[in-house]
């Protein structure tokens, strides 16, 4: 696996991406956090998919050159307090459910440790959907991330979760 800087060129296979999850997701019963409608679908999610293209904070996570992943990086989103201190924010994360299981999502999360690391920042956020089963939650907790606030957007239930560097990384 490999992990590059996205481009505009990876619009469409981040929406297959997300396309992909939605169906997973609708599949067991879980449309609470991305609805049923596939994004490629949806004008405002293809625009806001485009403006993270645009944006310097893009990783794709390559299996044998085919795109697997993607994580966005940059500011907390208009809902979430930004940190009294420097932090790296993961704004976004997704994978192809082609290659789950494979340890795509633990890699993209260990790249924004090591960027945070190799920028001397200690704080790594990321907020996520917290309703349904809590899966997403857990996930987060089992790659090392710890609870901090909850929070509404709507009736769309929410957890911000954090890692801490140590001085050594």
């Amino acid at each position: 696996m490999i992990i590059r800087d996205g481009s505009l060129g990876d619009v469409p296979a981040v929406l297959g991406m997300f396309d992909s999850a939605v169906a997973w997701l609708t599949a067991g019963g879980r449309t609470g956090q991305w609805g049923s409608r596939p994004f490629s679908t949806d004008p405002a999610r293809v625009e806001r998919v485009t403006s993270w293209a645009m944006t310097d904070g893009m990783r794709i996570a390559e299996i044998d050159g085919e795109p697997a992943g993607c994580m966005v990086l940059g500011p907390p989103l208009d809902y979430v307090a930004p940190a009294p201190e420097p932090e790296i924010y993961i704004r976004g994360l997704v994978i192809d459910q082609r290659f789950r299981g494979r340890g795509v999502g633990a890699a993209l999360l260990e790249r924004a440790s090591a960027e945070a690391a190799e920028q001397g920042i200690a704080l790594v956020r990321v907020d996520c959907y917290a309703g349904d089963d809590g899966r997403l939650v857990k996930y987060y907790e089992s790659q090392g991330f710890t609870r901090t606030e909850t929070f509404r957007v709507g009736e769309w239930p929410g957890q911000i979760l954090e890692t801490r560097l140590s001085a050594g990384n």
